[in-house]
């Protein structure tokens, strides 16, 4: 694949990486998953800020589920974009290997500055680890969604296992026991419990990886590769010399 590149009067060169799909979900990602960490604070200190009723509890867990909704949609996009998109955006050329981050923190530690067109190894290992993350918090959340408040994709099912014999599913309501087996809620009461305790701290562990992530997206910024803050704008890197992964 060839790289669209200019130069200017420093003979630096200007390269296009990061594609469009790429960017608008980064950005879009971050959004949704601020939401979702504002809300999702409201419904666990709801008490705390004065939200009380059963009506209040069901509107925080639809509106925080609505908004996964949105987030799934575009996590799924960008896995799929990542078997189709450009060399950058492809999973194929961006898993992180051993050999290559040893070699890049021994270039740091000797005082250079290794240049990159897409993600440096450290970066590579920090995108693995925050997919799998964001991956983990949609499947927890939309099991805890279909055990919860019976919200799609699950929710159908679970309510035609618990609906009571003779019961419409479709009249089971959340947090109510009308017509429901207890005895089937009951079986079902653990797993939704593990999957909101697995979504919980899924949560709590990105919040530091976003932390990690800022913080070395700074450092990389101004020590060692400035301009990929605003390639994530653009799309576009400038770079003097000769970027590693060329």
């Amino acid at each position: 694949m060839s790289l669209s590149t200019t130069e200017d009067t420093n003979q630096s060169k200007t390269y296009r990486v990061w594609d469009r799909p790429t960017r608008v979900f980064h950005w879009v990602n971050l959004l949704l998953v601020l939401s979702l960490m504002f809300v999702g604070l409201i419904m666990l200190f709801k008490s705390e800020v004065g939200i009380t009723g059963l009506e209040a509890k069901i509107g925080l867990k639809e509106l925080h589920t609505v908004i996964g909704y949105l987030f799934a949609i575009n996590l799924i996009i960008r896995l799929s974009w990542g078997f189709i998109g450009n060399r950058f955006a492809k999973f194929s050329g961006n898993l992180p290997k051993l050999g290559a981050i040893k070699r890049y923190q021994t270039a740091l530690r000797a005082g250079e500055n290794p240049q990159y067109l897409g993600h440096n190894p450290m970066g590579k290992l920090a995108v693995l680890v925050i997919m799998i993350t964001l991956m983990l918090i949609m499947a927890t959340g939309l099991l805890r969604a279909g055990t919860d408040i019976y919200y799609p994709p699950f929710g159908g099912a679970v309510t035609q296992y618990i609906a009571a014999e003779g019961v419409d599913a479709t009249r089971i309501k959340p947090y109510d026991e009308t017509g429901v087996d207890k005895a089937k809620l009951a079986v079902l009461k653990p797993y939704k419990s593990l999957a909101g305790t697995v979504h919980l701290y899924s949560v709590y562990f990105l919040m530091l990886l976003i932390v990690l992530h800022v913080v070395g997206v700074i450092i990389a910024e101004v020590r060692h590769q400035p301009g990929i803050i605003s390639a994530m704008f653009s799309g576009k890197k400038q770079i003097e010399g000769t970027p590693l992964d060329k």
